[in-house]
C-alpha cells in the first residue's frame, strides 16, 4: 500500500519542454527534454532545484499534453524550445510510487480512489518528479517517483 497524503507544496519556477504527443513517444520525448532543460539552466547560469518531472495537463490517453524539464531556482528565457513553467503552490494530494515506470498506473489508480473516498476534487494537471535516477539507481523495483496531485481551488481548505 502506497503513503498517500495531502501536503503543501510551495511554488516553484521550473525550465520545460511542453508537446502535445502519443503516449509511445514519451520516453525519447522526456530524453530531449531533459537534456534540453539543463543545458538552458546551465546556459543561462539558473541553478537546478530538484528532480526532473513530468507535468500532465488533463487525463492521458492515446495522446498526452506533457511538459518536462526541472525545478530552477531563478527565472529562465525562453530559448531553443525550452520555456519557463511553473509547478504551482498549495495543497496537493501527494504519493511516493516505488518501482518501474509501467507499474505507474497501479499506484494512480490508488490516488485516485484515495481521493474519491475524501470526497477531493483535483485540478486537471498533475506532475511526477523522477526522485531516483536510473543511471545511479539500476534496479527498477527501487526507482522512486513522487505523484503530485492539486486540490481543485475550491477544496483547498479540506
Amino acid at each position: 500500500m502506497t503513503e498517500i497524503r495531502v501536503t503543501e507544496r510551495a511554488e516553484e519556477q521550473t525550465a520545460v519542454v511542453r508537446e502535445q504527443m502519443a503516449m509511445a513517444a514519451l520516453p525519447e520525448f522526456f530524453h530531449r527534454a531533459f537534456n534540453a532543460a539543463m543545458a538552458q539552466a546551465q546556459a543561462q547560469g539558473v541553478q537546478v532545484t530538484g528532480p526532473p518531472f513530468g507535468k500532465y495537463y488533463g487525463i492521458p490517453g492515446e495522446t498526452v499534453d506533457v511538459e518536462a524539464g526541472f525545478p530552477v531556482g531563478g527565472p529562465i528565457s525562453a530559448a531553443d524550445g525550452v520555456i519557463p513553467g511553473v509547478l504551482p503552490g498549495g495543497p496537493v494530494v501527494e504519493a511516493v510510487h516505488v518501482g518501474p515506470y509501467d507499474t505507474l498506473p497501479a499506484t494512480y489508480r490508488e490516488v485516485e480512489r484515495w481521493i474519491d473516498e475524501r470526497g477531493l476534487r483535483t485540478s486537471e494537471l498533475m506532475w511526477e518528479s523522477y526522485v531516483s535516477d536510473p543511471g545511479e539507481q539500476p534496479d527498477p523495483a527501487s526507482w522512486q517517483t513522487l505523484i503530485c496531485v492539486p486540490l481543485a481551488a475550491d477544496d483547498r481548505q479540506a
